[in-house]
């Protein structure tokens, strides 16, 4: 799980880690569909998620401020209360049954927030894993689970971070065998923020008549028919500059291409690389990233 560590020493035979770090990445949904509304409020979905290595940088150390918890981000920083930040809420979740020592928490923040790639739900996700590496805590896989769910619907796909057919509000996760490493990657955030709330108050739930699985073991050229974002018609209406990056990557010689959660980034898939670098060139204004699989061609 942990894709990083950092600055230890060796202290009595076992390893004292002075700091740790952990790679967070997004998704991008192949796929989203919104079959109903629950009576607590939120909504069963069906999507696949697939793991992209459009990563942030999370490090942990052992801290001496009479505050327990400290955050310092850097880059692409997302406003919000303290305690309405996920990595908060994962380390509190933890410090209440482990009772942990102070920390401090440094992110530096390369993806988008609210972009529909779930930056920060997996921020919260890799929280929670660094903080069982880092005290040795040894949180089972059931337990980081329950854990992530109650950060938030997102959150517990980035434990596992495999491709994955994500159904309820995104507590059952059944991972596939999905393998788009031969696709180069091309995401594009226009810099257009959607609030969730208002996307999901404007689309009717409606069952999805063919299921996801049977539409995504189908070659990647014949996804266009068949699989959908259900935000799309809201979120294209309006802003259709969103909706023209999609037509774009289409004319540019994707294969396929699709707006991720509920926006507002879009994504492509290619075979061939320098189709998607002119695509990325073209949108050269709004925050992109080219990627192979989990290798990072270019940020712009």
């Amino acid at each position: 799980m942990l894709s990083g560590i950092s600055n230890c020493i060796v202290c009595n035979a076992e390893f004292v880690f002075l700091s740790m770090i952990i790679f967070s990445g997004c998704k991008i949904n192949l796929g989203l569909y919104v079959t109903e509304k629950r009576s607590d409020g939120f909504h069963n979905i069906q999507s696949v998620f697939y793991p992209v290595a459009w990563n942030d940088v999370i490090e942990i150390k052992k801290s001496n401020s009479p505050n327990k918890f400290s955050l310092i981000e850097y880059g692409n920083k997302k406003i919000c209360k303290l305690n309405e930040h996920l990595c908060y809420k994962a380390y509190s979740l933890i410090d209440k049954q482990f009772h942990l020592p102070p920390i401090e928490l440094h992110i530096q923040k390369t993806i988008p927030s609210g972009a529909g790639l779930g930056g920060g739900s997996s921020n919260g996700s890799n929280t929670l894993l660094l903080l069982n590496n880092y005290f040795k805590l040894n949180i089972t896989f059931k337990e980081l689970m329950q854990f992530a769910l109650q950060l938030g619907s997102d959150c517990p796909f980035f434990i596992e971070n495999k491709p994955a057919i994500v159904t309820g509000r995104g507590e059952f996760i059944e991972t596939i065998p999905l393998d788009l490493s031969m696709y180069h990657i091309l995401i594009v955030h226009p810099a257009v923020h959607v609030s969730t709330a208002q996307a999901y108050s404007n689309l009717k739930p409606k069952h999805n008549s063919m299921h996801l699985k049977d539409s995504i073991n189908k070659h990647p050229g014949n996804w266009y028919n068949t699989i959908k974002n259900d935000f799309e018609p809201y979120v294209f209406s309006k802003f259709p500059h969103v909706e023209s990056i999609k037509d774009f990557m289409y004319s540019t010689g994707a294969v396929f291409s699709l707006m991720s959660g509920s926006g507002s980034s879009v994504y492509g898939l290619f075979t061939n690389y320098s189709h998607a670098l002119k695509c990325q060139h073209y949108f050269r204004a709004f925050q992109s990233m080219l990627v192979e699989s989990n290798n990072i061609y270019a940020e712009l």
